[in-house]
């Protein structure tokens, strides 16, 4: 089970690799295997995560050919979770023994990127299993999945969080907290400039926080997106062209209604405040997230996902700043994923929903769901005991 829980929190990479991507820098040397890596990571995944799966990848293989010029970084046998393991150990070990001293959280991006990796290599193996043949005495599957690396990942996360590390996703946005960040975004204290940044922020919350979503699947929302007939209707339409799950183009679609019982996380009303910042005269079209400049005006011409940062850190630095500004002392061990976490929570303590509910409300695979739901419902900072909870609940 431990291991179990080492696995889930690869389906959350993505955020991880956008917050990690400059301890992997690009100007390293380049050779015949990281350009074919290059080649074999371009086809399956989206752009952004692709670049920071390759940046990885090619570190990992400098890494090896910097302490042996004859190592094969297509080779897979009984050496290759050692391999892996020791390109995590250099990246993630402590400083005092030479090492770079990296966080938790960049040991999982790291094994996500070469799970990619020998993917690719070995497109006709198992994606769940690593496995001697004993027919033909080769080792089938990933080696990323080996017992070794994924006893190593426990290891490892056991011994940062006894020096003091924690995951940044570790702690659930309860509906308390939601409150609390509408009141401090939409303090009516705040100077004009101050107030649009605060609309623009907490309806990207709520909406992560309503709808289960990914940050980028939040930040990259268009007007397109939604539906809404005016006086006919008391819900708002939102479908998604593409999403983690489905990158083919099969839509996915919510139903949010308006909630007169706690206008706080009321999405209708979001809506407004977002329609009247935004005036009559804005094109109703192209990204719905803008970006406000320092002195309230609303840039049109520049949405919000398309500042020099990768989009998940453009909020998580926000949600940072406001649970400072609220005085939580633990606002580091919130991050991106945690309104995920809290929108289960909240449907399945508040709402009464069963997991199989929340599990088609977020659009999960059914693998993915039961992952997920462990992850997510399971008691904060608290993942070594999750199969403890599990039994009870």
């Amino acid at each position: 089970l431990d291991l179990e829980d080492a696995d889930s929190l690869l389906l959350h990479v993505k955020d991880l690799i956008s917050q990690h991507l400059d301890e992997f820098p690009e100007d390293q040397v380049d050779d015949d295997a990281a350009r074919y890596a290059a080649k074999m990571t371009k086809a399956s995944i989206t752009d952004g995560t692709r670049d920071g799966h390759l940046r990885i990848i090619k570190h990992y293989i400098t890494f090896h050919l910097r302490r042996n010029k004859k190592w094969d970084a297509q080779r897979v046998d009984d050496k290759t979770p050692h391999d892996i393991t020791a390109f995590i150990t250099q990246k993630c070990g402590p400083v005092e023994q030479g090492f770079e001293g990296r966080k938790y959280s960049t040991a999982v991006s790291t094994r996500a990127a070469l799970t990619m990796w020998y993917k690719n290599i070995r497109p006709n193996e198992s994606l769940t299993e690593w496995r001697l043949d004993s027919v033909s005495n080769t080792w089938r599957g990933l080696p990323t999945r080996s017992r070794q690396v994924s006893q190593f990942m426990v290891g490892l996360e056991k011994t940062k969080a006894k020096s003091g590390e924690v995951s940044s996703s570790a702690r659930a946005l309860a509906l308390e907290d939601i409150h609390r960040l509408h009141n401090y975004c939409l303090d009516s204290t705040l100077t004009l400039a101050q107030k649009r940044g605060g609309i623009i922020r907490y309806t990207a919350y709520l909406l992560a926080w309503l709808m289960l979503l990914r940050i980028d699947e939040v930040i990259k929302l268009r007007f397109e997106n939604f539906e809404k007939i005016p006086g006919e209707r008391k819900f708002v339409d939102i479908s998604l062209n593409t999403r983690k799950q489905n990158q083919t183009g099969l839509l996915h679609s919510w139903r949010l209604h308006a909630n007169d019982s706690d206008p706080v996380i009321c999405p209708v009303r979001a809506f407004i405040l977002l329609a009247s910042l935004y005036g009559p005269e804005i094109r109703k079209s192209g990204p719905l997230f803008l970006h406000v400049t320092a002195q309230g005006a609303v840039m049109q011409s520049q949405p919000l996902a398309s500042l020099d940062s990768p989009t998940a850190s453009v909020l998580s630095r926000s949600l940072s700043r406001d649970l400072q500004g609220l005085g939580y002392a633990s606002w580091a061990l919130y991050g991106t994923h945690s309104f995920r976490r809290g929108g289960c929570q909240y449907r399945i303590k508040v709402k009464r929903w069963s997991a199989d509910m929340v599990a088609a409300w977020g659009g999960w695979s059914q693998v993915e769901a039961v992952t997920m739901f462990r992850y997510f419902y399971s008691p904060n900072d608290n993942h070594e005991y999750m199969h403890d909870y599990d039994r009870n609940y």
